[in-house]
């Protein structure tokens, strides 16, 4: 059995007490079978043999998923997730070669924030995504419709309202951008909002916070949860009022801007980089361009876009 197929085994049991050395592990074995990281590892002149701790451990550019096949396995892919953009070319693109694998890791991750997919009923309200056909987010919620309570589906603003009569817990997926043209007169009592981003290119930009509270407004839906994922990562981060947490496997550090090796102290704001062990068979290590800072109780916030970063469609200001 490969490495990659003994990690993927293990890795729901990882833990705050074993992540560092399964990150080190999945680093060594990335370095050596990944070439692209290998040479990007090389040009800082970091190897398996110099780097000792995860805050040595060099994170790839999330740009370099526009201009290479990031891959640490010889295999065939079985999907290709590209970013949303608001440009039709230079896409993010993201080989996955295990798309069961993605599924059930993004299964984990929502029950273990929300319970089981089979009491709830899943609203998807993802106009734009689902034209696209590569995108990660719709690959996701699809394969929650395979498990979810009857009446999941895809709807549209105009037919969303009738489908919240239900004794059901409602959870709505919901692009921002279509959230903001909902309205609904039904008892939301039972309904929780997911919003995923989505506003770029749609609409002026608002805070999350003002996005939000214009949600309630229209809706009278009080418990307004926020999606942090990208094309990137196969592990996704759910956040009440602004306060995102990964799964176990998955670890959000904060870096000084102009020095990528010194890291922020919580509280403090700076880079994100996402160390994601549900990439074993791609890069682990993912420097993003969005901004962002660690508190005193272990959730993070993201705070915007790094200056002069690229626009992408499930960016939303904060």
């Amino acid at each position: 059995m490969s490495f990659t197929s003994k990690f993927k085994k293990r890795l729901f049991f990882i833990n705050e007490t074993n992540f560092n050395d399964s990150s080190l592990e999945v680093f060594d074995y990335q370095y050596h079978h990944n070439s692209v990281y290998n040479h990007f590892c090389n040009s800082l002149r970091k190897t398996p043999g110099t780097v000792r701790t995860i805050y040595e451990i060099p994170f790839l550019p999330i740009e370099f998923f526009r201009s290479h096949v990031i891959l640490s396995v010889d295999r065939d892919v079985e999907k290709i997730f590209k970013s949303s953009g608001t440009t039709s070319h230079n896409r993010s693109a993201h080989h996955i070669p295990d798309l069961k694998f993605y599924h059930k890791a993004a299964k984990k991750t929502f029950e273990h924030v929300f319970g089981e997919l089979s009491s709830k009923k899943i609203i998807a309200l993802l106009p734009s995504y689902v034209e696209q056909g590569d995108s990660s987010l719709i690959s996701m919620v699809d394969h929650f419709l395979n498990y979810a309570a009857p009446g999941s589906d895809y709807f549209l603003e105009r037919t969303l309202s009738k489908s919240l009569k239900s004794n059901t817990e409602n959870i709505i997926f919901g692009v921002s951008h279509a959230l903001l043209n909902l309205e609904i007169s039904e008892s939301t009592s039972n309904t929780i909002i997911i919003e995923t981003g989505g506003m770029k290119g749609w609409a002026k930009e608002i805070t999350r916070t003002e996005l939000h509270q214009i949600i309630f407004q229209k809706t009278g839906i009080n418990k307004i949860w926020s999606e942090y994922g990208m094309t990137e990562l196969q592990s996704q981060a759910y956040g009440e009022n602004g306060l995102f947490r990964f799964p176990k496997w998955v670890k959000a550090l904060i870096r000084e801007v102009n020095d990528p090796f010194t890291y922020q102290e919580k509280s403090k704001s700076g880079g994100i980089n996402v160390i994601d062990l549900a990439n074993v068979e791609t890069c682990s290590f993912i420097e993003t361009k969005d901004l962002g800072k660690i508190n005193e109780d272990g959730s993070f916030e993201v705070l915007g876009r790094l200056d002069n970063s690229d626009i992408r469609g499930c960016n939303l200001m904060v």
